[in-house]
């Protein structure tokens, strides 16, 4: 039997339709309401591709602009959703050595210092609380997701 790597693992949770923090399927794969929710940065979602890759480099030409759309419009979403900012784009691959963006909403009311850093830097996220769509994130996730969908019917 084949073992999973954690990206892998996850995508096939969302098409067995097991993932309460999935959002929504855009073209280049699934956007989903992160694990880890620092208290500072509520919002953070990813993007996971579909098929997984190791990196951006391993998607052709066209992949590529498909991923960075989505995952702008995946800021998009998360901005108005939750006032924020800006948004961090984040593609780093560096723990989990596989293809996947981060969307981290910053806030005109964390630290000024902390705001200068990146947002791994800046905050705990192994500590921060897991995000549950299903309790006390519902409305997070609901507002994100309604506003995902409305962005990708204005753009189909």
């Amino acid at each position: 039997m084949t073992t999973l790597n954690p990206i892998q693992s996850r995508v096939d949770r969302i098409r067995r339709g097991y993932d309460p923090q999935f959002l929504a399927q855009l073209p280049s794969g699934y956007a989903i309401l992160a694990n880890q929710q620092p208290d500072a940065v509520r919002g953070c979602c990813m993007l996971l591709p579909d098929p997984v890759v190791p990196s951006p480099n391993d998607l052709d030409a066209g992949a590529r602009e498909r991923f960075m759309a989505d995952l702008v419009l995946l800021g998009d979403a998360v901005l108005t959703a939750t006032g924020a900012e800006r948004i961090n784009y984040l593609i780093l691959c560096n723990q989990v050595p596989w293809l996947h963006g981060h969307a981290v909403p910053r806030y005109a009311s964390e630290d000024a210092e902390l705001r200068l850093q990146g947002p791994f830097e800046a905050y705990d996220f192994a500590g921060a609380h897991k995000a549950d769509a299903t309790g006390p994130d519902a409305e997070l996730h609901a507002a994100i997701k309604t506003e995902l969908e409305r962005l990708t019917a204005e753009r189909d």
